[in-house]
């Protein structure tokens, strides 16, 4: 008679649904991380009936500048100084020549404050220039 074997207790952890939770979810982050830190600096969009929807994606180069209501800067969430939007925005345009500006400011903003960022865009050459608003809808 044969004796019977020993089964062998297996030890090891199956990562890989672990692996693909983790993939998921970094994805998820990279996909909303963007949109989210968009709308943390709370503007006051001006309307407006006539331009064109933004798209959806936004291009690979880009930048955001946001003026808020009491002139303050922002260049993608983090707050700047005029000087330092200047710098950043000239080393960002370097990098890529590509690149696309959109300005963000509020309606109750000082005019002169919107001037102030169109002239350091246009002094650098950004020849890709977009003015934030909130679309109204026609009657």
């Amino acid at each position: 008679m044969r004796r019977p074997r020993r089964q062998h207790v297996v030890a090891e952890i199956n990562i890989t649904p672990f692996t693909d939770v983790i993939l998921v979810l970094l994805v998820i982050f990279m996909i909303t991380t963007p949109l989210i830190s968009e709308h943390t600096i709370a503007v006051n969009l001006p309307k407006a009936k006539s331009g064109t929807r933004a798209q959806a994606s936004r291009p690979v180069a880009s930048a955001t500048v946001t003026v808020t209501s009491k002139g303050v800067l922002y260049l993608d969430g983090q707050l700047v100084s005029r000087d330092e939007l200047r710098e950043q925005i000239k080393t960002m345009f370097a990098a890529n020549p590509d690149l696309s500006v959109r300005i963000r400011g509020d309606k109750k903003a000082v005019f002169k404050d919107i001037v102030a960022v169109l002239d350091i865009l246009t002094e650098l050459g950004i020849p890709k220039l977009n003015i934030a608003a909130t679309a109204v809808a026609e009657e």
